[in-house]
């Protein structure tokens, strides 16, 4: 039984890796491919299509639960994972009503894909192995930012223009391994709490499977209204207010890095030939920053409840510095939609060091306010995580979306701006609820 969980949990991790080297590197180079689309019968943009998505994930997440609970996560992930490869595949032939289509579909697979996921982990994980299995996960599915992100640099290194042979190269590629990642879900075993909950139903012979599933459906729409109440309840507690500032900042510069920063690179015309491919490069920087940021910080502050406030702070200056580095290294009407090459000359000339440089940044000071904001709400609602993670990704989808449908009309200087003034009071606010925790914790000692 411990070799089928271990065999789950890697195969669960390799699906991720292969459909997220899809979806990641798709994020990251789309509203640049969207620009380069000479078709007068596409008028899409990438910037809308990431909001859709992020819109839509953060209100599926309210549904997804249900349905996981009725078809269970094996197939859940497996229709997901579908969804994303239909997305990928709507690049190929890109119209711009299956392009908008697939965005509000895989906004749905995305809230589906990620609750089966968690199920499924805690299915197959013990006490012991929880966080063996967590990190053996998250290294996999961190790896989907460097192959992805590799081959658009060698694909596209010292080429101007993205031709219609070369999109389709790119994406045909990115679609296999979506399928790739899929299908692996097919060969995920059942785990034993499915086994048995399979061999007790095979016992009751009087009742039919329509009633079975119908039974399974009405006791997971309890718990879903069950959930919700919590969630509503969670909500207007001091807690959840507080720390809203620095959940939707994460939102914010998640958007910013995963798709803003990208195409800000490969529309500076200061950099030539080498523009296009600098996007794969600058993921894969992103992720070595992720990679770097949540294994040291997630093992500093694993025990240390003091810390936390030290490395959001940290967060915020590495953050703040990338900004800075931003705003003085590329031109400020590279995000704009209508423009495909940026005309604006910045402060300094555009340094491909400092453009990479602040990509490890971005990704390094996402993961402090990230790992910090799973430490401290699993410390505080230790017996309600799954609503309070709920409302995490609730707020942050959403104020991602947000981002998304602003980039394309404001100066890079105005997001900056946004970036700098939320982040500063998202920060402080965190401040004020770890006070409060470790107040409460000494007077509970006392």
């Amino acid at each position: 039984m411990a070799d089928r969980r271990t065999f789950n949990v890697a195969i669960l991790g390799v699906g991720f890796l292969f459909i997220f080297t899809a979806f990641t590197t798709c994020g990251n180079v789309e509203q640049t491919v969207v620009k380069s689309l000479g078709n007068e019968t596409f008028s899409g943009s990438g910037y809308y299509s990431l909001g859709i998505i992020y819109g839509i994930f953060s209100f599926s997440n309210l549904l997804a639960p249900t349905v996981v609970a009725v078809i269970g996560p094996k197939l859940s992930m497996f229709a997901s994972g579908l969804l994303y490869s239909g997305y990928i595949a709507a690049f190929i032939l890109p119209f711009t009503w299956s392009f908008y289509l697939t965005s509000v579909l895989i906004g749905i697979g995305a809230a589906m894909l990620w609750t089966a996921q968690g199920q499924f982990l805690v299915e197959n994980s013990e006490a012991s192995t929880i966080n063996r299995n967590t990190g053996m996960f998250w290294a996999l599915l961190q790896c989907s930012m460097i192959f992805g992100n590799l081959y658009i640099y060698f694909e596209w290194s010292g080429a101007t223009d993205i031709t219609d042979g070369s999109r389709k190269n790119v994406f045909l590629s990115l679609l296999v391994a979506s399928v790739l990642g899929t299908l692996s879900f097919l060969v995920l075993r059942q785990s034993q709490s499915e086994e048995e909950m399979l061999s007790e139903e095979e016992g009751q012979s009087l009742l039919s499977t329509r009633m079975r599933y119908k039974h399974r459906a009405n006791s997971a729409m309890q718990d879903a209204k069950a959930e919700f109440k919590t969630i509503l309840q969670l909500l207007k507690t001091k807690t959840i207010v507080l720390l809203s500032p620095c959940m939707a900042y994460s939102g914010l510069e998640l958007s910013f890095y995963s798709g803003v920063y990208g195409t800000c690179i490969g529309a500076t015309t200061h950099f030539g030939g080498a523009a296009k491919g600098l996007i794969g490069i600058s993921g894969i920087v992103i992720g070595v920053g992720e990679i770097v940021g949540g294994g040291f910080f997630g093992l500093l502050c694993k025990n240390n409840r003091f810390r936390r406030t030290s490395v959001v702070f940290l967060g915020m200056v590495v953050h703040f510095v990338a900004f800075y580095l931003i705003f003085l290294n590329i031109p400020a009407d590279a995000p704009v939609v209508f423009k495909t090459t940026t005309q604006m000359s910045p402060y300094l000339s555009p340094s491909v060091s400092i453009a990479l440089l602040c990509s490890f940044l971005l990704g390094l000071g996402d993961s402090c306010f990230n790992t910090q904001l799973y430490s401290i709400l699993g410390c505080v609602y230790a017996e309600q995580s799954t609503p309070a993670f709920a409302i995490f990704k609730f707020i942050q989808s959403v104020f991602a979306a947000l981002a998304f449908f602003y980039s394309g009309h404001l100066l890079l200087t105005w997001q900056l701006l946004v970036m700098v003034a939320l982040g500063f009071s998202g920060t402080l606010c965190f401040f004020v609820v770890e006070r409060m925790q470790n107040f409460t914790a000494d007077l509970q000692e006392y």
